[in-house]
């Protein structure tokens, strides 16, 4: 088939146009645009609870991920009435941010080449009340061992504080740990604290963590990064596709398989990462979002 082609792709109550589906995207592993978009509609079911009402910043790659990438996030006016859209302030203006909340958008942002999905921490409706605080455990280097100790120690610090989370790799190098809130306090209250917590656990382990957004200050350690919790700041959306060889895809883990020998940033792909989410590893994650009053006074009495 030409790559001028075009495929229709059925997808919820509707039917989507793949325009040049044989387009390749990742040259080392021949995954085509109709393969991106088969992808995101069959984990459909599992990625839009994470997606809905969510404002995003679109990862596009129109050219495969050997070409230029662009970071859209305002809407294109070309885009279908049905996509859904919220209007956001912004210092001298507003901007129009996609909102995925259907199988339908989901293959449409495919046909645009969009590779990665990156979310807003806060829903339309609680734009400034964010509903998840994230930690990204960022390596110096591709050094999985260390990612592991971070986030066991950055579990058990949030269980003192009696704050659930759960695990996500990233797709890249590192993994999130994220924690449900109550969406009662702000986006500098979310992050002060989110820096406190981090702050603390590199104080306690000062050879192998750091706060410092530098990279130059770093040096070999790993970088506790707090800062996708401001205002407007995204993170990669659980069950997106990393513009990378071997389209490693961000994928949601049980606590009990971060020490697997296998667990790695990347160890789920487009190819294995609908079995992972099938066996609903946060299905036992489900804990009712906490307020963060409490939590900072339990941090408070241990710094």
């Amino acid at each position: 088939m030409s790559t001028s082609s075009t495929r229709a792709v059925r997808a919820g109550r509707r039917t989507v146009d793949i325009h040049r589906p044989d387009k390749v995207l990742f040259p080392e592993d021949g995954i085509t645009k109709a393969d991106l978009a088969a992808y995101y509609r069959s984990v459909a079911p599992h990625m839009l609870p994470h997606l809905r009402g969510r404002p995003l910043m679109l990862e596009r790659l129109p050219d495969g991920i050997g070409g230029p990438r662009f970071m859209q996030k305002d809407t294109p006016a070309g885009y279908p009435d049905w996509v859904h859209r919220v209007e956001v302030a912004k210092e001298g203006g507003t901007v129009t941010h996609t909102v995925c909340d259907d199988t339908a958008t989901l293959v449409h942002l495919a046909d645009q080449a969009c590779v990665t999905l990156h979310r807003w921490q806060s829903r339309t409706g609680h734009l400034e009340t964010p509903d998840r605080m994230v930690f990204d455990l960022d390596p110096a280097g591709d050094d999985f061992d260390a990612v592991r100790r971070a986030a066991h120690r950055l579990g058990e610090l949030l269980d003192a504080l009696r704050l659930p989370s759960t695990l996500m790799t990233t797709g890249s190098r590192g993994l999130h740990v994220i924690v449900p809130l109550d969406g009662q306090s702000d986006f500098d209250e979310v992050r002060a604290f989110a820096h406190d917590v981090a702050a603390t656990l590199a104080a306690a382990h000062p050879r192998e963590l750091t706060t410092a957004a530098r990279k130059q200050a770093r040096g070999d350690r790993l970088y506790l990064d707090v800062q996708r919790n401001g205002h407007a700041q995204t993170a990669v959306a659980p069950y997106s596709v990393r513009a990378r060889p071997g389209a490693p895809v961000a994928t949601p883990l049980r606590w009990d398989q971060l020490d697997d020998p296998a667990t790695h940033a990347r160890r789920w792909t487009v190819a294995t990462a609908l079995e992972q989410a099938r066996s609903g590893p946060w299905d036992g994650s489900t804990a009712r979002p906490r307020a963060l009053g409490p939590a900072r006074r339990r941090l408070d009495a241990l710094r």
